[in-house]
């Protein structure tokens, strides 16, 4: 699903991919929402994923996200492959690093489109993908005092 730039206002000379980070920090919704801002996007699709306080039935109380130093450039190859498989105006991804507290925003992708459908379904395989090819791994410890790591994001 290719774009088709049937009309000027579609054609852009920017980059679509505005905005990838992999940060120690928290994360930014304003950040995020502004990166993928663009005028002949129709429709503008976020997944933002939290630390929840649970997982498997046990309690978590603490949980921490370690990246590979490839995993910017790993995030920005997943970037590359939605962009090419839909008519993405503009995307962004962030996720965060380092130890995380229970509500706290773990990753933010958003994808601009010209229409929702293909911004949902763009959204949903940057999320998909960044989850299974990004090698990001979560460490929880639970309230019982066991420990488990979890493979990418």
């Amino acid at each position: 699903m290719a774009p088709t730039n049937d009309h000027p206002g579609e054609q852009g000379a920017q980059d679509p991919i505005r905005l990838l980070a992999i940060r120690d920090e928290p994360l930014s919704l304003d950040e995020v929402f502004r990166a993928v801002g663009d005028d002949a996007a129709g429709g503008t699709a976020f997944f933002v994923g939290t630390v929840r306080n649970h997982d498997g039935g046990a309690d978590v109380d603490a949980l921490g996200y370690s990246g590979h130093p490839s995993a910017e450039a790993e995030m920005r190859r997943v970037a590359e492959k939605v962009v090419a498989d839909y008519p993405v105006r503009a995307l962004a991804a962030v996720h965060r690093v380092g130890d995380l507290r229970i509500g706290d925003l773990a990753v933010v992708v958003a994808v601009a489109c010209p229409h929702r459908s293909e911004a949902f379904e763009a959204c949903r395989k940057l999320i998909d993908d960044l989850k299974h090819e990004v090698p990001i791994w979560k460490h929880q410890t639970f309230s019982d005092g066991s420990q488990e790591w979890v493979g990418a994001c």
